[in-house]
């Protein structure tokens, strides 16, 4: 097993400093390879196994333990990606003479449309903001309007919202600086009440750093490694926002406007593309804005489009039904 282990600690030390992944996909594939390799010294019945004894048999009898255990088939599908990248590691450095992974199907996900908000239902969120902006004051209403209209004005991810600094912004511009998945830079405008937002937001910031230096020194709050007079968005202990900071205030605020449906910090992302869509921006233009690397996985924001399509067909045309 201490060879299996070692060449799993190999793989993460490539995607981790070669591919330069996020410490978020190293740990998925981590997890990931851990479940895999103890189903196989179970299926293998063996403790001292290596990766060239593994075949194709054997990746789809890890798959259906998954499917036994009710798994969803996304999850399944992405264990089974990080199986192949895996394996593909292995063959490129000669470990195993094929990749047994690379011919195993993923199974059949079901298409679900993502969760997103109506158009109403974001000029009511963005009304609500400014409501308690205006009405309470202070850094957190200010933070907190700023943060989500960023998010809907721009589409990033969770990762990419959380990492943004104040050298990402161009505010006469109107763009941000965006590092993305593999660490991809990209450039992203935002629009006016996204800028009016980070205006009235951007003097409560500096008064907290400066009142946190005053109080503790030059030097202030450090969380892995980063300076708060760094990062955009900070806690009211001058930190940057974790990730968990940010889904607890934006899954909030969307139950406001969108009581029961459970939307994320994602469905800002959604409703940015689908919106979009709606309007009639190109698809590849959609693509490029959200940094995907494919077109195809842009092309489910289509399908969004074309149930409201259907909708008005059915609610207009005198023979629809």
């Amino acid at each position: 097993m201490a060879s299996a282990a070692s060449a799993v600690e190999d793989f993460l030390r490539y995607a981790r400093v070669e591919r330069g992944l996020s410490p978020h996909t190293v740990a998925a594939y981590e997890r990931d390879l851990d479940e895999f390799s103890g189903f196989l010294q179970g299926y293998l019945a063996a403790t001292d196994w290596s990766w060239d004894e593994v075949d194709r048999l054997a990746i789809r009898s890890f798959l259906g333990s998954l499917q036994a255990r009710g798994l969803e088939p996304s999850t399944m599908s992405r264990k089974l990606s990080a199986t192949r990248v895996f394996f593909r590691f292995l063959h490129r450095t000669d470990r195993v003479a094929a990749n047994p992974a690379r011919l195993v199907r993923a199974p059949r996900r079901d298409r679900k449309l993502p969760g997103h908000l109506s158009q109403v239902q974001a000029d009511d969120l963005f009304v609500l903001l400014r409501a308690h902006a205006e009405h309470d004051g202070g850094f957190v209403p200010l933070r907190n309007r700023a943060l989500l209209e960023l998010l809907y004005s721009s589409g990033l991810r969770l990762a990419e919202i959380q990492g943004l600094n104040l050298q990402s912004v161009a505010m006469r511009a109107r763009q941000l600086r965006v590092m993305g998945k593999g660490r991809k830079e990209r450039i992203v405008p935002f629009g006016r009440p996204a800028a009016a937002a980070l205006t009235a937001y951007l003097p409560e910031r500096r008064a907290l750093v400066e009142s946190r230096r005053r109080t503790y020194g030059s030097r202030v709050a450090v969380t892995a490694g980063t300076d708060v007079g760094a990062a955009l968005f900070l806690s009211r202990l001058g930190r940057r926002l974790s990730r968990r900071q940010i889904q607890r205030v934006v899954s909030r605020v969307l139950d406001a406007v969108a009581s029961g449906e459970e939307l994320s910090v994602h469905a800002l992302r959604h409703s940015f593309a689908t919106h979009l869509l709606d309007n009639g921006a190109d698809l590849v233009a959609v693509k490029e804005l959200l940094g995907h690397s494919s077109l195809s996985t842009t092309r489910i924001y289509t399908h969004t489009s074309t149930e409201k399509l259907r909708r008005v067909y059915r609610q207009a045309h005198p023979r629809a039904v």
